[in-house]
């Protein structure tokens, strides 16, 4: 199961969150307006997704994430993102996240101890919060 984050809500994916009928009514509709473009580029902005494989490594790491650092993690992504980074590792209190910035997604989670002596491979950019 993995999840998306809005608004530093954490949803699983099978939860209806309104983000799939938004994306499929603009990607069905030829003549889409300026409003559904517009709120499709805000949602994006404003979302994130953890992976089943990262959900796992947060449970079994037991790291834990407030919505607070929900909405920092994002605007991590978003800072990434602006600089045109595609692959990120996001260090964040004492948790490394690798990041997928094209697909908003979280790839996988260590804490402090589990990152030691591990080399990170196939990343642009580290964004440190």
């Amino acid at each position: 199961m993995s999840f998306k984050i809005i608004n530093g809500k954490a949803y699983s994916t099978i939860d209806n969150v309104n983000t799939d009928s938004l994306t499929k009514s603009i990607k069905n509709n030829s003549n889409t307006n300026f409003k559904d473009v517009l709120n499709k580029t805000i949602l994006k902005k404003e979302s994130f997704v953890i992976s089943n494989h990262a959900a796992e490594r947060l449970q079994n790491r037991n790291i834990s994430l407030n919505s607070a650092d929900m909405s920092n993690i994002n605007e991590g992504i978003n800072k990434a993102a602006e600089k045109g980074s595609k692959e990120c590792l996001i260090l964040y209190k004492d948790v490394a996240l690798v990041t997928s910035i094209k697909n908003r997604t979280i790839i996988t989670a260590l804490d402090k101890e589990s990152s030691k002596g591990n080399v990170f491979t196939n990343i642009d950019s580290v964004v440190i919060l």
